[in-house]
């Protein structure tokens, strides 16, 4: 069952209304034994990367895209660093629009690229970052009759909204959760989350020492990082954002590359579940900063490590060569 039909008493939808789905939410939740033990509390891991196109970002874009066609929009379009792209672009396709994604040239990782590309999307790479194609797009959408599906975009946070439904169903109560803070709307959306089912964990949000605009306190002009998908010099939840932090008594810090990517690893090698650099800035920022005096802590982890694939081999161990006789396997494998 997708988001809006399990959900649509607490959404924007009424009866009839129509729906674009791909049966997305419903994510694991993981308990993180080795986690726990590196952080000295109990950790879970929600998995957003088993959404239908592997990351969090298909839980907003049911609902924007659901909320184009009512209006009877032909086509969307967004800026993005790569998964809103991917995502944007699946559930046009799914609806029977025109999708347009605007990405910085040269700066989205592999995976995200060829999504967009083969759901059939318009992929336009912007000489610039992704602040300047967010501020493209919206001025684009301001002139034409082209539905922004950003998380600008009031129905990507409703949709956003039900990982905090899933995870209070799971556990009933946390002390804290743990994110990853690009653009702001994932943050902004589940604290409007918490708050509509009376929870208020502290929230605290990791961004990229190189793209760290809400820890320094003023947009990054050309942000850097390793972690594409957080790779955001102005974010246009800012307010909303730090609103969140402050509201739950929370806060938000940075980490470096390094960490991101040795908690990327851990992960993989240490609990089974293969994220990419982005997502695993919660956990870095959860080993690094800790998260006070928490007993029950969730880090979400956003997005699927086959997002970006080539991080991953460049991080991983060597393909071992074996020629085609037993002995030279039992070698490889017993060495």
């Amino acid at each position: 069952m997708g988001l809006i039909a399990r959900y649509q008493e607490r959404l924007p939808f009424a009866p009839g209304d129509p729906v674009v789905s791909l049966e997305e939410g419903s994510t694991p939740l993981v308990l993180a034994e080795r986690v726990s033990e590196r952080a000295g509390t109990e950790v879970w891991l929600k998995l957003e990367g088993a959404n239908p196109t592997g990351s969090f970002k298909d839980r907003g874009m049911t609902c924007a895209v659901s909320a184009a066609v009512r209006e009877g929009a032909e086509a969307v379009i967004c800026a993005s660093t790569g998964n809103t792209a991917a995502s944007a672009a699946a559930y046009a396709a799914r609806a029977g629009l025109t999708g347009a994604v605007i990405v910085p040239e040269g700066k989205i990782a592999t995976g995200k690229l060829a999504q967009a590309l083969m759901h059939g999307a318009k992929v336009i790479a912007l000489r610039g970052n992704f602040d300047q194609a967010l501020k493209l797009v919206r001025e684009l959408a301001e002139r034409h009759p082209i539905a922004l599906v950003n998380s600008v975009n009031p129905f990507r946070l409703e949709g956003q909204k039900t990982a905090a439904f899933e995870v209070l169903d799971a556990l009933g109560e946390l002390d804290a959760l743990c994110i990853p803070v690009g653009n702001a709307g994932n943050v902004t959306a589940y604290w409007k989350g918490f708050r509509e089912m009376d929870s208020r964990p502290r929230l605290f949000g990791f961004q990229a020492e190189g793209s760290a605009p809400l820890v320094h306190g003023a947009p990054v002009e050309h942000p850097e990082t390793i972690a594409s998908a957080i790779r955001i010099g102005n974010p246009a939840r800012w307010e909303e954002a730090m609103e969140a932090f402050t509201g739950s008594h929370g806060g938000v810090a940075a980490v470096s590359d390094a960490q991101i990517l040795d908690a990327y690893r851990f992960l993989a090698a240490n609990e089974g579940v293969f994220c990419e650099p982005a997502s695993a800035a919660s956990v870095a920022g959860l080993l690094a900063h800790g998260a006070r005096d928490a007993e029950r802590v969730v880090c979400v982890l956003t997005g699927h490590g086959l997002k970006d694939p080539q991080t991953a081999l460049s991080q991983a161990g060597a393909v071992v060569p074996c020629e085609p006789d037993i002995a030279a396997v039992e070698r490889a494998v017993l060495a």
